[in-house]
């Protein structure tokens, strides 16, 4: 083994030489206080978890809880530093080496995967050789393009996404039902203001830390990764769509705003859902009347990213866009709780301008899902969600609001009337 490949291994890896430093040497990478996750990772023997998302979302806090629970230990491998990318060429080659250098280890562990130039083809060889160890990884979905030979890992790993912090995972537990309700109340504020990345959640310096999170995903990322040619224009779309969080789409305005193509910012905004920082949303189509547009919407995952690029941090009782950034939290809630090679979530938009927010099909269901920023009084089905009940007859429509709750049928259509704190585990049981 190269002397320089062995060093890193030893630094990121101190248990090779000292046995009894395992799991000990895992407490240096698990945040204190710890923040349970709502994913679950089973690793087993010769299968490949697949952990990805976004920058900063808590993919490796999410392994290292994880490995630190565990009697024996596992391998680290940081596929930014240089030298482990030099080791993670040939498949066989690397496990001949890493049999030699950490025989006792039950497992590998390759932090931010989506460095190695053909990440998917070396996981997939990996995968192949069938070795006798649990193998984790964590990067961004991304790395699927890094590989030129386009080798699918099938049948080969479990995929998890992790976004940042749902609000069930934050959910405080108090038990006089007032003080409940109240910090209920502080906790969704908080997310629809500053948003879920787990460092920005947790930091008193949250502005900060959100400006290097921005800063890295442009001047890194994009760079280093995706090898963008004109950063400036790409900073330039992020802060436009910021700012037209929750609208149609408009690429041709776009490019001419910008000066560059239409396939361009095309490219630009795939590399941004690639990162899981943004989703464009398809209009639904039922074939039942003539919707007014083909355009998708576009919506960030994280509120706090949306408001450091466009809208700021000021006060939530007096903001204009207020609406929108209520919208925007329970699509990024809707988003923690659906699969999105299961489900799919759309908007409606008909020709007479009736419009529903988020249209989500899951399992052959039908859920609607109307988003009021107001604390209604009593119940009250707006014109445009008794139009597309009438048209579809989802079995369930939301009515997220700040303050009623309650529960009526319109054409055999359950209409339930929650709290946007609600929201989360009204789908988790669904999909249960």
């Amino acid at each position: 083994m190269d002397p320089n490949v062995y060093q890193v291994l030893v630094r990121l890896n101190p248990w090779v030489t000292d046995l009894d430093r395992w799991p000990g040497c895992t407490h240096k990478y698990i945040p204190d206080p710890f923040i349970t996750r709502r994913n679950t990772l089973s690793p087993q023997e010769g299968r490949l978890n697949l952990i990805i998302g976004p920058r900063q979302s808590g993919k490796s806090t999410l392994i290292w809880h994880l490995l630190s629970k565990t009697p024996r230990p596992h391998l680290f491998l940081n596929c930014e530093e240089p030298s482990i990318r030099d080791l993670c060429t040939s498949p066989a080659l690397f496990l001949n080496e890493v049999e030699r250098f950490a025989p006792d280890s039950a497992g590998l562990f390759f932090d931010e995967i989506q460095h190695l130039e053909e990440a998917g083809l070396f996981l997939k060889g990996i995968v192949d050789q069938k070795p006798n160890q649990a193998i984790l990884a964590t990067g961004s979905s991304s790395f699927h393009l890094r590989s030129k030979t386009r080798e699918s890992l099938a049948g080969r790993a479990e995929r998890h996404l992790v976004l940042p912090f749902a609000f069930s995972e934050l959910r405080p537990h108090h038990r006089a039902p007032a003080v409940q309700s109240m910090e209920e109340k502080d906790v969704w504020e908080q997310l629809m203001l500053w948003g879920g990345y787990p460092e920005v959640f947790l930091s008193e310096e949250k502005q900060a830390v959100l400006s290097r999170l921005v800063e890295a995903f442009i001047l890194r990322d994009a760079s280093d990764l995706y090898h963008i040619k004109n950063p400036q224009a790409f900073r330039r779309l992020f802060m436009l769509i910021a700012s037209q969080t929750g609208d149609l789409t408009n690429f041709s305005n776009w490019a001419e705003t910008l000066g560059i193509s239409v396939n361009t910012v095309i490219q630009y905004l795939n590399v941004l859902e690639e990162s899981h920082v943004i989703r464009l949303v398809p209009p639904y189509v039922g074939g039942k009347r003539a919707e007014i547009t083909s355009r998708p919407k576009i919506y960030f995952l994280d509120n706090g990213l949306r408001n450091f690029l466009f809208g700021g941090f000021a006060s939530l009782q007096n903001r204009p866009d207020l609406g929108k950034l209520a919208e925007n939290l329970v699509f990024s809630e809707v988003c923690k709780y659906t699969d999105p090679l299961l489900d799919a979530v759309h908007f409606w938009r008909s020709s007479s301008q009736a419009e529903v927010d988020f249209v989500l099909v899951r399992k052959n269901a039908l859920i609607a899902i109307e988003v009021k920023v107001t604390a209604m009084k009593k119940p009250k089905i707006s014109r445009s969600l008794r139009s597309f009940i009438q048209a579809y007859k989802p079995q369930i429509a939301f009515v997220v609001n700040t303050g009623l709750q309650t529960e009526l049928t319109v054409n055999k259509t359950s209409v339930r009337f929650i709290l946007g704190s609600d929201l989360a585990d009204r789908l988790s049981v669904m999909a249960s």
